[in-house]
């Protein structure tokens, strides 16, 4: 997966390619830098490790940023490859056994297209849980913060401080509140008018 950042790299001295290697979550991130990149960042998976190969004059700063977009950007395309209902499922009872001592255990848990307002919906007396699918395609981390929202509720029907006490034991929980955060503020963006040709 390569993406160009539209911007050219912050000046700093040209170096020969350096893999660097940091943890991110459970898998390591590998950094290379290359004299030959100018413009665009690419990622992939190898093994248990993420490759994140960079311009070499990009900044400390940008590749900070550079690879958390990169490892979302895979996370995503991931997530919209393997997740259908029955993934789905196994994904909410292992989350359940990892965050919430298995104690939620939903009859069911499903992808459906009639919510545009709301990222998931839980009916305790059923067992029920349904995701959006406008989530189909978000970080795997984003999808399960939704699907521990949803189990907890199994557990706590309202939104009280007990709720939101199960809601910590997920560790990514305001990181993926403030992504789903974002999408929705950029769905009220204005949508700025197609540039005209000449």
């Amino acid at each position: 997966m390569s993406v160009d950042p539209l911007h050219s790299a912050a000046r700093s001295p040209r170096s020969a390619p350096s893999p660097q290697a940091r943890s991110s979550g459970s898998n390591a991130v590998e950094v290379r830098r290359s004299t030959r990149r100018r413009r665009t960042v690419s990622a992939y998976r190898e093994g248990d490790r993420t490759v994140v190969l960079i311009p070499a004059r990009m900044s400390e700063a940008e590749e900070q940023r550079w690879v958390g977009v990169m490892l979302d950007k895979l996370a995503a395309q991931e997530n919209k490859r393997m997740l259908g209902d029955a993934e789905l499922a196994e994904r909410a009872e292992r989350l359940s056994d990892q965050y919430l001592g298995g104690r939620a255990r939903p009859a069911s848990v499903r992808w459906v297209t009639n919510q545009n307002t709301r990222w998931g919906s839980c009916t305790p007396a059923e067992g029920s849980i349904r995701l959006s699918h406008r989530l189909q395609g978000m970080p795997e981390y984003v999808v399960d913060y939704v699907l521990v929202h949803e189990l907890a509720h199994l557990l706590v029907p309202g939104h009280g401080p007990r709720f939101w006490r199960l809601l910590e034991s997920y560790p990514r929980t305001e990181r993926a509140r403030g992504y789903l955060e974002g999408v929705v503020a950029a769905d009220r963006l204005p949508h700025l008018p197609a540039a005209r040709s000449e």
